[in-house]
């Protein structure tokens, strides 16, 4: 598929520019009408039912989730579906057995999501050890290494910084998790549907991933790989229909993996979605998709570099499908106002979840940052639309 066709199936975007791919993608037709036909043909409950729609939807949902571990290169048996990567990180966070003295290593730029459920492990007693990056917010596997003590228990990582767009070298820490038998967390929110992302090459025990941003998906939607050697090590914590095999008065029997983290009625036409969304990607390719987002980056960071009183962080040559800027003497929330007013172009602003990486580059006090990201529906003209503007009200505001 070329990038008019996919603009084609995105109504939204003859409305606006938009560049908010970090925070949530604009869903494909192909993906609204999966689940619309879950609402109108089919809209019953999974797992127990012996009717004909039950057993459909059931089994609709198996396909998603085959889908979806096929698209990382992992077992469907190795795949909850969550709603979202935020609760798959804490589905680890709280469901490892953590001890008094056991410490968690993460570099200092992840979103709070791959942060405050470590932070947090400090009231059990686990010290949290923040590494800290370059002033591109790119990691040194060194630093990883250097940090691992007889205490530590896991590392967390982000592939790609949601703020910054740096992307880490998630292959060499993973050898140093193996090499140090650590278990080892990658938060892929930022590079699912972006880019190749295999499970099996990466070698992480625990992977999180959203299904609203790189593959297209429906909001509401996200999964958790965890590798089927350490399932036995994680605990459920929210327990209810579905988790269970056998309940007494005094006593229950668990459901097997992954069930017994699926509790309740989960996001069945959402999931539905997901499972259409991952089609969607494959039939665009990724090979495509990668190659585009790079040629895109690249004008995006150059373009709004060569403007004057305008700051891009990062380093150019190691930023994928994010570039963050700020004006001169201008709060990003104002920018990015203006520029929804004047040009129709919608842009994150603010702290994007991500405040000690914030801090990290300098940005905290301006109010963090402006933040356009990109996909494969994103061409090059509003690439340049953007800088225009940009150029425009740096030369009017700026100083």
């Amino acid at each position: 598929m070329e990038t008019s066709e996919v603009r084609a199936d995105i109504p939204l975007l003859e409305k606006v520019i938009y560049l908010d791919a970090a925070s949530t993608t604009p869903t494909p037709k192909p993906v609204v009408e999966a689940m619309c036909d879950y609402f109108y043909n089919y809209n019953a409950n999974t797992g127990r039912g012996a009717y004909s729609l039950a057993i459909k939807a059931t089994q609709k949902m198996k396909e998603a989730k085959q889908k979806v571990a096929n698209f990382v290169n992992a077992s469907p048996e190795e795949i909850v579906f969550t709603k979202n990567t935020t609760e798959a990180i804490n589905i680890v966070a709280n469901g490892l057995s953590f001890e008094k003295g056991d410490s968690v290593i993460v570099p200092n730029i992840e979103h709070h999501s791959n942060f405050l459920p470590w932070l947090n492990l400090r009231k059990k007693g686990v010290n949290l050890k923040v590494v800290k990056t370059d002033s591109s917010g790119i990691v040194d596997p060194y630093s990883i290494e250097n940090a691992v003590d007889e205490t530590t228990r896991l590392i967390a990582v982000t592939h790609v910084s949601n703020a910054i767009g740096s992307v880490q070298d998630v292959h060499e820490i993973g050898k140093i998790a193996r090499e140090k038998d650590l278990l080892y967390l990658i938060d892929a929110a930022q590079s699912i549907g972006h880019m190749k992302v295999d499970i099996s090459d990466i070698n992480a025990d625990f992977a999180a991933f959203p299904g609203h941003k790189g593959t297209l998906g429906p909001v509401g939607t996200g999964f958790l790989y965890c590798n089927q050697k350490r399932v036995s090590e994680l605990e459920p914590t929210s327990l209810g229909g579905g988790t269970v095999l056998d309940v007494s008065e005094d006593d229950f029997e668990l459901e097997t993996f992954p069930a017994r983290f699926e509790g309740g009625t989960g996001n069945i036409a959402g999931f539905i979605g997901l499972g259409a969304s991952i089609d969607y990607i494959n039939r665009i390719g990724l090979n495509k998709i990668e190659k585009h987002s790079i040629n895109l980056t690249q004008e995006l960071y150059s373009s709004l570099a060569s403007i004057k009183n305008v700051t891009c962080y990062g380093n150019p040559q190691n930023i994928y499908g994010i570039v963050s800027f700020n004006i001169n003497n201008m709060h990003p929330h104002d920018v990015a106002k203006i520029l929804d007013e004047i040009g129709g172009i919608c842009v994150r602003s603010g702290h994007h979840c991500a405040i000690p990486a914030i801090k990290h580059i300098g940005a905290y006090e301006q109010g963090g940052t402006v933040r356009a990201s990109v996909h494969y529906y994103n061409n090059f003209e509003e690439i340049q639309t953007l800088a225009t503007t940009v150029e425009e009200i740096a030369k009017t505001f700026g100083a």
